[in-house]
């Protein structure tokens, strides 16, 4: 094994790059270029570049140590995702996933962007094929939002996880990264993690500490010993910010994240060891007084090592943890709890939108009977502005109502129904009667075929 591709290091960061609405935007992402520039990384996952000439700049500060990259498109406003590699990109690909949210949350935002999993497959020198995905989960509403928020986050987080299993099974060694939006012990992460079989690199590389202590740590043990990235009081964005209670109690959140694994089957007899997860970007821009993003980075360095080197560190060190085979029951049945509650509240703020549609065709057909018998002049304008109001409202209704309430439901019953048959096949009897949960006795659901 030569000894410049005997290890590789990673760095994900979000780079909060959203045109009008991220501060300071065109500043710090001159000076996130001009750090990546000076830096020694092998692969870099960058998020929230919404910005194309946002990405060429970085792009040209890297292109001597990372000469291959790709940005990818997806939604109405792009993916936000860019990669960043020093060995040859053979292929790309980006999964956007079948929820984010609501398009009627405009100030979310994340049904436009079209929030996604990109991946590219590089040509390791030694390993041969590598995936690198790189994805920025749902993000409306936190830990402590509503069941609909929980459950598209955890529709992502089934679908990336079902990504990175794929392709470990047609034998490429993985490094999956990204902004998850989820704290470790969340249902998505524990979800993608089990069922992908990947390793945390920062859980892998530091002295285990739990967040559950009495005491709660100082912003800059939080980061050195919990790995937090963001909503952290020494980030001049995050200071004076609304945060929610567990923000506030462990001062920040871990949502930045490095994983790695290794393919079902070996080709080379070569493993993953993480020697190094550090949280960079911690300073602040030189010459400023404010970050370089709402986020701090998390830096990886992954060291390749054979089976016989493996075996010597396993007996100096101890043996390695064993990669799940199945998906645990629990984590099955929360998920499907909340995939089932989302679909029941989805049904009924559908026939909600409906029935407003129907209300605006009943008011809309006196206005049209009644605008040719108006009494004075100055009431037209009003009158019109009334109209149109109300043309707009069961439009959008109808819109929501029907399409994306159906696009929706659809969406949970498919992921419902694969959790249900991997639950099945993992020969776990009995459980949740799915079928009992979505029929109201007013509504048969025929075109829904759940199995109990």
């Amino acid at each position: 094994m030569s000894a410049p591709n005997s290890q590789i290091r990673i760095l994900s960061l979000n780079c909060w790059g959203l045109k009008y609405v991220a501060k300071d935007r065109e500043k710090r992402i001159n000076a996130i270029a001009n750090e990546l520039g000076s830096s020694d990384y092998d692969i870099i996952g960058l998020q929230e570049i919404w910005i194309y000439a946002d990405y060429e700049l970085i792009r040209s500060s890297v292109a001597s140590a990372l000469p291959y990259s790709k940005y990818f498109y997806s939604g109405a406003l792009g993916a936000g995702l860019a990669i960043f590699s020093k060995w040859p990109i053979d292929s790309a690909s980006i999964h956007p996933y079948s929820l984010n949210g609501s398009p009627l949350d405009v100030a979310g935002g994340d049904w436009f962007v079209g929030k996604g999993a990109a991946s590219v497959i590089i040509s390791h020198p030694e390993l041969e094929e590598i995936e690198v995905f790189n994805t920025h989960l749902y993000a409306r509403g936190g830990e402590s939002g509503t069941e609909t928020h929980r459950a598209h986050r955890l529709v992502n987080a089934w679908e990336f996880a079902k990504l990175v299993r794929q392709s470990a099974a047609l034998g490429r060694y993985v490094i999956a990264l990204g902004d998850f939006n989820s704290i470790p012990s969340s249902l998505p992460m524990q979800l993608i993690s089990s069922y992908a079989s990947l390793v945390d690199s920062w859980e892998a590389s530091n002295a285990a500490g739990s967040l559950n202590s009495s005491s709660t740590p100082s912003p800059l043990q939080a980061i050195r010993d919990f790995g937090i990235t963001a909503d952290s009081p020494l980030n001049t964005y995050s200071a004076g910010k609304t945060l929610d209670a567990q923000a506030r109690r462990y001062q920040g959140k871990r949502l930045d994240y490095i994983f790695f694994r290794e393919p079902v089957v070996l080709k080379n007899q070569s493993r993953f060891e993480c020697r190094e997860s550090t949280v960079v970007f911690r300073d602040k821009v030189p010459g400023s007084n404010h970050s370089f993003s709402d986020h701090f980075g998390l830096r990886a360095v992954l060291a390749l090592r054979t089976e016989s080197q493996s075996a010597e560190a396993e007996q100096s060190s101890g043996p390695r943890q064993a990669i799940p085979l199945a998906l645990d029951a629990r984590i099955i049945d929360s998920t499907l709890q909340t995939m089932i509650a989302c679909y029941r509240a989805s049904r009924s703020r559908s026939r909600l939108h409906l029935a407003i549609f129907l209300a605006c065709i009943f008011i809309l057909m006196p206005l049209v009977v009644g605008s040719a018998w108006l009494p004075k002049s100055w009431i037209n304008p009003i009158f019109l502005l009334f109209t149109v109001f109300v043309s707009w409202l069961g439009t959008t209704m109808l819109y929501s109502g029907f399409i994306f309430g159906h696009w929706e439901a659809n969406a949970l019953t498919s992921v419902i129904e694969e959790m249900e048959l991997l639950r099945a096949f993992q020969g776990r009897p009995g459980g949740v009667n799915v079928h009992q949960f979505t029929t109201e006795a007013t509504e048969p659901l025929a075109e829904t075929n759940f199995r109990s």
